[in-house]
């Protein structure tokens, strides 16, 4: 692949000038309205589609409209293209490609249920390749065994909100010998992954004879929902705590008390169990957060979105970068990143594009008087649109906490623990050091948490073990 990177790079003009792809669907399917995509891949390999670690082969976007099977789409270069390259950029060669239609508007993923895919397909640049979709992608519930259970929980909170009907989807994890003794109750552990982590990770936990685990989804309309109230994804954290945890908590055997009920989660999901422990103090008796998602926009990643104009160039001119070695050296930028999301994105728009960016945008920012989230930054510049920023703050962690301090602070005593390693890849280390020197100088209440900050540990380089985590919910919840 090193040798494919320069080669992109010392290609000749117009060394694809004719590739285009032909993307077909099934005959005699309903007409349907999406966003198409083309990824290209390595001769011999499977494309990927949302690959940003370069070196990265194209991946093409347009918008599909009442698109009948009669009628083949083309996807050329006149199509959103990432990276920030033409398709005719792309050297004459061997590869592969593969199609997708997106159309599921519950859970933004181009394998969700619903979506269209073709197969892979190997072609000769340049030329025209024929990509023909297959049939609807089938759901993706796991089959249950005896102590993992896959749940798909009908909620009126967000079905009303959306207009539609829509679950909230949660993998659980049950001790070993559940059904052995059925008058035993146990605590609760609520575990995020990373981004867009799904509820069907759930099968990689193991069973812990004192716990019910649950593994919440990170796949929503606008991405991952990061599981809070939002004025685009919708009541998320309501839908959680006042229907999923009950309902788990009967079905299960929980102990069903604030003192038995814990989150944890490495990145997006460091940010989600944070914000958990924030935003429902009495619910949670500890967070274990780890390389948490920007806990202040001050640093925003490198972004002060307070301070800062634009988000893909900073305040020396230069180019902003989102993803680091472990020695500093840029992996992408905010620009780069983002552009995957244009490609994704109905309409050409980042903001709906499903990942990083987008969800985040959708999480934290105001909904538009189109019913969509509104972007806080232009997608071509990156010129940030402060009007927005009023709406931002109310999930901006370490606002929250220092504001409500008061009445927040004796509710968060010895529950709150973060870690995050110096080096961060995403320079998410920044918020926390912020975070650190707010909380320390905290005397009404005194903060008596944990913020670990490790010298030169990557994105998820170090931190606790799910078991270490496990012993310390159950020291607190006295189920030891």
């Amino acid at each position: 692949m090193t040798r494919l990177l320069l080669a992109l790079l010392l290609a000749g003009p117009a060394a694809a000038a004719d590739l285009r792809f032909e993307v077909a669907l099934p005959p005699g399917t309903p007409p349907q309205t999406g966003r198409l995509v083309v990824a290209v891949g390595p001769k011999g390999g499977t494309p990927d589609v949302l690959n940003t670690d370069p070196p990265c082969l194209p991946v093409l976007g347009r918008d599909a409209d009442a698109w009948t099977s009669d009628k083949p789409l083309s996807v050329d270069a006149a199509a959103d293209t990432f990276p920030l390259m033409k398709l005719t950029d792309l050297p004459a060669g061997e590869y592969t490609a593969q199609a997708f239609l997106l159309t599921n508007r519950d859970i933004n993923l181009p394998t969700a249920p619903g979506n269209r895919r073709s197969a892979v397909v190997a072609f000769t640049s340049p030329g025209t390749v024929k990509l023909p979709l297959g049939e609807p992608l089938p759901d993706d519930k796991p089959a249950d065994t005896a102590t993992h259970k896959f749940l798909h929980v009908s909620s009126k909170k967000l079905s009303d909100f959306h207009g539609r009907p829509m679950v909230y989807r949660v993998g659980v994890v049950l001790p070993a010998d559940f059904d052995k003794e059925p008058e035993k109750k146990y605590a609760l552990h609520v575990a995020t992954g990373g981004f867009g982590s799904r509820y069907t990770g759930a099968r990689r936990l193991r069973p812990d004879p004192r716990f019910v685990q649950l593994v919440l989804d990170g796949a929503g309309p606008y991405g991952d929902p990061y599981q809070v109230d939002s004025a685009n994804n919708g009541p998320y954290g309501a839908a959680l705590t006042e229907e999923v945890l009950p309902l788990i908590e009967k079905q299960f055997r929980c102990l069903g008390t604030p003192a038995s009920r814990f989150t944890s989660g490495g990145s997006t999901g460091g940010w989600v169990s944070f914000a958990l422990q924030v935003f429902y103090p009495d619910v949670f008796n500890g967070c274990w957060s780890q390389c948490p998602d920007s806990v202040t926009f001050s640093a925003f990643e490198l972004i002060d979105l307070y301070r800062d104009q634009n988000a893909y160039v900073n305040r020396h001119g230069f180019e902003r970068p989102s993803k680091r070695t472990l020695d500093g050296d840029t992996v992408f930028s905010v620009r780069h990143e983002s552009r995957l999301e244009v490609v994704l994105g109905r309409g050409g728009r980042w903001e709906l594009g499903g990942r990083d960016w987008g969800s985040w945008n959708a999480s934290y920012g105001p909904r538009g008087k189109d019913g969509r989230p509104v972007p806080l930054w232009h997608g071509q510049t990156g010129a940030i649109d402060t009007a927005v920023l009023d709406h931002w703050k109310r999930y901006d962690l370490l606002k929250v906490v220092e504001k409500d301090w008061p009445t927040l602070g004796p509710k968060l005593a010895g529950k709150v623990n973060l870690w995050v390693g110096d080096a961060d890849d995403y320079y998410l280390n920044n918020a926390v050091h912020r975070l650190k020197i707010m909380l320390d100088k905290k005397t009404d209440p005194k903060f008596d948490g944990r913020v670990l900050i490790e010298m030169r540990q990557p994105h998820t380089g170090g931190g606790w073990t799910n078991r270490q985590m496990l012993d310390a919910m159950a020291k607190r919840a006295g189920v030891e």
